[in-house]
């Protein structure tokens, strides 16, 4: 290059720059794919493969890859916070529990989808539901899909020995005393729950507040605005395992332990989401064809409620493919891809609750409020 001038030098590698810019702009040539964070599905077959395939056969030159995070919602919510505040969290889409959707609205992890819901586009959901997928008037999230704390109980003891479920707290604690002591099976429990230091138990302790007529937060935003209500409330707790009621093992017990030892056939009460039905129903459960469901029972000065849990479906603020993103939630949370996972999901005797309007009973609450809907006893 000894020829060229200063100038024609620079203009020469200018132009290179330029020219090596637009190379690195060209399109990628391969598939998109998408990445979907979920729970892990729990049961005898997982919906999401077949699901996903049928989306992708949808958008031809779109691949969705599945990635599931571990059971306990603690532990989904920490691998979240940890990826999102990196800024680069590697997947599109999330399941969200309820009760995180302000939360990372307020970080600025999610897309704002404001302006991308259709009219009436909810109006299939429950206002709580709804409540949920909001914050600050702007829309972050799409409603998936409900649950709600029941009570099972062993519908074979309580029929030998002469019993109705019960609809009070006093009555089940008198009906494990009494079936325990008709039995003389030493490894048979009484009522099983989930008292590990983990948002279930916080859950535990909303039931128990509301059985006993009072609420974790006032209407002016008072914590434990009765507390000689609250205070009975947690003392109930503590003397189910105290009285034996409740094993001891009870404070380290999370849904799956609790569910695992019921399912096993050593317990005759248990609280717990509808997931476990499927389970215990399965061919060679224990307890097969002998498990019934009630609505939780009340306490004094209060009716039995449990807390509405369930999840949402948010897109990362960084996702590279909003609408395809967009367009994956809204097929995961469609009317006929809901009927399809239910279908792949359950077995003979499961029942399902969804987040529309068909499920029955529910009272919504703010948002911010962990797992406060209630589902209240009724006919």
């Amino acid at each position: 290059m000894g020829g060229l001038s200063p100038a024609a030098l620079a203009l020469l590698l200018v132009s290179a720059l330029l020219a090596g810019g637009c190379t690195e702009r060209a399109p990628h040539a391969g598939p998109i794919t998408l990445v979907l964070k979920h729970a892990r599905i729990l049961g005898p077959a997982d919906p999401f493969p077949g699901l996903l395939r049928e989306f992708e056969a949808a958008h031809p030159g779109v691949r969705v890859r599945s990635e599931s995070l571990p059971w306990s919602s603690d532990e989904q919510h920490q691998f979240y916070v940890v990826n999102l505040e990196g800024q680069s969290p590697g997947f599109d889409v999330m399941m969200l529990d309820v009760i995180w959707v302000p939360e990372f609205a307020r970080a600025g992890w999610l897309l704002d989808l404001t302006d991308r819901v259709r009219p009436q586009e909810f109006a299939a959901y429950f206002p709580s539901t709804v409540a949920a997928a909001t914050w600050s008037g702007r829309v972050w999230a799409f409603p998936w899909n409900m649950n709600v704390g029941l009570l099972y109980y062993r519908r074979d003891l309580l029929a030998k020995h002469g019993f109705q479920p019960p609809v009070t707290w006093a009555a089940l604690a008198d009906q494990v005393r009494r079936i325990r002591a008709a039995e003389g099976d030493p490894t048979l429990e009484g009522y099983l729950w989930q008292g590990k230091q983990y948002e279930g138990m916080i859950v535990n302790v909303l039931e128990a507040l509301w059985a006993h007529g009072t609420g974790l937060l006032g209407d002016d935003g008072t914590v434990f605005p009765e507390p000689e209500r609250a205070a009975a409330a947690l003392g109930f707790l503590r003397r189910l395992i105290a009285t034996g009621v409740s094993p001891s093992w009870t404070t380290a017990a999370d849904e799956e332990l609790s569910r695992r030892a019921f399912g096993d056939g050593h317990a005759i009460f248990l609280r717990n989401w509808p997931y476990v039905l499927n389970l215990l129903e399965a061919p060679g459960s224990r307890v097969r064809g002998r498990v019934g469901l009630a609505p939780l029972p009340g306490g004094v000065g209060g009716v039995g409620a449990g807390s509405t849990g369930g999840s949402h479906l948010g897109i990362a603020r960084g996702t590279a493919h909003p609408d395809l993103a967009l367009a994956l939630v809204r097929f995961l949370t469609g009317e006929s891809a809901r009927w399809r996972r239910a279908r792949r999901s359950t077995q003979p005797g499961r029942r399902s609750t969804t987040i529309r309007r068909s499920s029955r009973g529910t009272r919504g609450c703010p948002a911010s409020t962990t797992s406060c809907s209630r589902v209240a006893r009724g006919p």
